[in-house]
């Protein structure tokens, strides 16, 4: 159970994040990205974002780009939120396949 704190946090992150991405997305990746999720270690040095990726040939590839792009998109984040954090987590983003598994799904009871 995530504290008051780390959920804040989280969604401050996650805010930040999108925007980011929203920015730079197209033009960078050559797709749309969106941060489904975002969370935060107890001691609040680690945020690990989930990003559901749109309109890319290879998810694969598109994520390998993102996180070769961490330390730029955390210096980002940190000229954003510089006033309401201390320190800037590290990064972790992973690939938020749940709309794929729903999809699976609804295929599955069609049939």
């Amino acid at each position: 159970m995530d504290t008051t704190r780390q959920q804040k946090i989280s969604r401050l992150i996650q805010k930040e994040l999108s925007e980011i991405f929203l920015q730079d997305g197209l033009p960078v990746y050559g797709c749309m990205i969106t941060v489904t999720k975002t969370t935060v270690t107890k001691d609040l040095s680690i945020a690990r974002s989930y990003l559901s990726i749109f309109n890319a040939e290879d998810t694969d590839a598109a994520i390998q780009q993102v996180r070769a792009n961490t330390k730029d998109i955390r210096y980002r984040l940190g000229v954003k939120v510089r006033n309401q954090l201390r320190v800037i987590p590290q990064l972790e983003f992973f690939v938020d396949d749940s709309l794929d598994y729903a999809e699976n799904i609804e295929r599955l009871l069609k049939q």
